[in-house]
């Protein structure tokens, strides 16, 4: 009789055991269902935060441009007119720098803009160009001196970048050249050098007091 209790204990034991190591088992093979079924949702997380936009980024933010160097030449002589303030509104007085020019000439013209606030200096003049659809020199003086266009965009409107200017009689004259980013170059006059209805930012402004002799 003990013997037979003691197999039947044995037999339950076992079959205690048995049923613990299935439970334990169903419960691992739940756990491993339940980590499937949660890694999609996470990899998607994953995926939508990797591909959230970074902050905007506008590539046709205005330029910072310290220097604007305008090169003239005629037929028999050259010159140079010049514009550098390094440290911008506010700081050192600007270094204005302007050859004389001779009187009831032609020059061809064309201007180079740089930021020498960085340190190696960055051209702004190929920046200019590749959007030119974006930007518009304006020319304008209070003597008899007249400016011409001699490039365009790809639209047909001028841009600035080179042209040609024609000197009046002997006499002092104030040159100024801006820079207008984004302007409406479709608006009454603008495609004419006319600056009043362009809107648009001013890059860059600058006043050359000229002597014409």
């Amino acid at each position: 009789m003990r013997d037979k209790m003691f197999v039947t204990f044995e037999v339950v034991n076992a079959t205690l055991l048995q049923y613990q190591h299935k439970r334990l088992y169903l419960a691992k093979i739940n756990l491993f269902m339940k980590i499937l079924k949660a890694l999609p949702l996470a990899i998607l997380a994953v995926g939508l935060y990797s591909c959230e936009p970074n902050d905007p980024v506008d590539p046709n933010d205005e330029e910072v441009i310290t220097t604007l160097n305008v090169e003239l030449q005629g037929v028999s002589s050259t010159a140079t007119l010049s514009f550098q303030d390094i440290d911008g509104d506010g700081g050192d007085d600007p270094v204005i720098t302007v050859d004389k020019l001779e009187a009831n000439q032609s020059y061809s013209g064309s201007l180079t803009l740089f930021n020498e606030s960085e340190d190696p200096a960055e051209e702004i003049t190929p920046e200019i160009f590749d959007e030119a659809l974006d930007h518009q020199f304006f020319f304008a003086s209070t003597g008899a001196s007249s400016f011409a266009y001699t490039d365009q965009d790809d639209d047909g409107n001028p841009v600035g970048l080179t042209f040609d200017l024609t000197t009046g009689d002997a006499g002092s004259e104030s040159y100024t050249i801006t820079l207008r980013h984004e302007p409406n170059k479709s608006a009454t006059g603008v495609s004419q050098g006319d600056i009043t209805n362009a809107g648009g930012e001013t890059d860059i402004e600058v006043v050359f007091d000229v002597t014409i002799e």
